[in-house]
């Protein structure tokens, strides 16, 4: 899905999982500054829109995802998981129920086989899953906007910590920019996602990561509800063992002109750039205040205190999830 916001002034295309909206519309660091102030918008609208109708639709999703939805309040914001039978995430899912209609945003092009998943598991049970991606678009508004949204602007909104994700009328994307811009570039999104330490499927995943080793435990995953496919090994996990991995935060050396990329082995510094991998970047992005920063999966036994390379580059390592 290509935007029309792509039309502004100074609009730099995206590329990779983005495709389809800006990277920054000419000032990256300005726009920055002004989703860490509270002004402005991001668009989204690449992103998957899927809503799920009918009577038993909570308690129905609460049977397949990790998170404890079955007796969700409406206009509650959420987040869950769906795990694979051996407890790898297989997809992230972004929820809120306004009373009649659950609607739930997902990475881009994951939709599809997340309805057919969806769609796989209806049985007797009254609900109806669709996909309403080519309809309704999503623009995100940061924490501290003061942005009143009018009567039927948005069709649902999804209050969180980090701002409001706001589900419209895709046809009504030039008409929300013109009245709430600027527009902000997803990379400034990505930079303060990176700063909060916030996971991203299909960034911080690879096929077998476990929620554990990303900190999804608590904010994605309900560890008192019942049973989900892949409950076992979150359950084995939590009770028994450490996940084998961890996600850490990287403060990069900020004299680097080069920033690592996503897949950029991880090792000790004493062991120089030929030394053992020991994990990899995740994301990169350049912050406004912090300089350079990262996100990496790294082996849990890493030492926290130890000075770590991406590549050739220094990085000062901070704890996100305990090992």
């Amino acid at each position: 899905m290509k935007s029309p916001l792509l039309s502004l002034p100074g609009a730099v295309p995206a590329e990779g999982p983005d495709e389809g909206v800006a990277a920054h519309y000419g000032d990256l660091f300005r726009e920055q500054r002004a989703l860490a102030d509270g002004t402005g918008f991001v668009d989204l609208s690449h992103r998957g829109v899927l809503t799920v109708t009918g009577d038993d639709r909570l308690s129905w999703l609460h049977l397949l995802i990790t998170q404890h939805v079955s007796e969700l309040p409406a206009g509650r914001a959420t987040e869950a998981l769906v795990l694979t039978a051996n407890g790898h995430i297989e997809h992230a899912l972004y929820l809120v129920d306004d009373g009649t209609t659950t609607w739930v945003h997902v990475e881009p092009g994951t939709q599809g086989a997340l309805l057919a998943y969806l769609e796989s598991m209806k049985f007797f049970y009254r609900v109806e899953v669709a996909d309403r991606t080519e309809e309704f678009a999503l623009v995100h508004l940061p924490a501290g906007s003061i942005v009143n949204l009018g009567d039927g602007e948005a069709a649902a909104v999804r209050e969180t910590p980090y701002g409001r994700d706001v589900f419209l009328e895709r046809g009504r994307l030039e008409e929300f920019a013109a009245a709430h811009g600027p527009a902000v570039g997803v990379l400034a999104h990505e930079a303060l996602r990176v700063e909060a330490h916030r996971p991203r499927l299909g960034f911080e995943t690879d096929h077998r990561t476990i929620p554990h080793e990303l900190g999804w435990i608590g904010t994605a995953v309900h560890l008192q509800k019942g049973c989900y496919r892949g409950q076992e090994t979150v359950a084995r996990v939590q009770n028994l063992g450490k996940p084998p991995r961890r996600l850490v935060f990287l403060h990069l050396d900020g004299s680097e002109v080069h920033l690592p990329g996503p897949g950029t082995p991880v090792r000790l510094a004493a062991d120089g750039p030929d030394g053992r991998k020991l994990g990899f970047v995740t994301t990169s992005a350049r912050h406004h205040e912090l300089g350079p920063i990262a996100l990496a999966l790294v082996k849990r036994n890493v030492p926290v205190d130890a000075e770590l390379i991406a590549e050739s580059t220094a990085a000062a390592q901070e704890v996100v999830v305990e090992p």
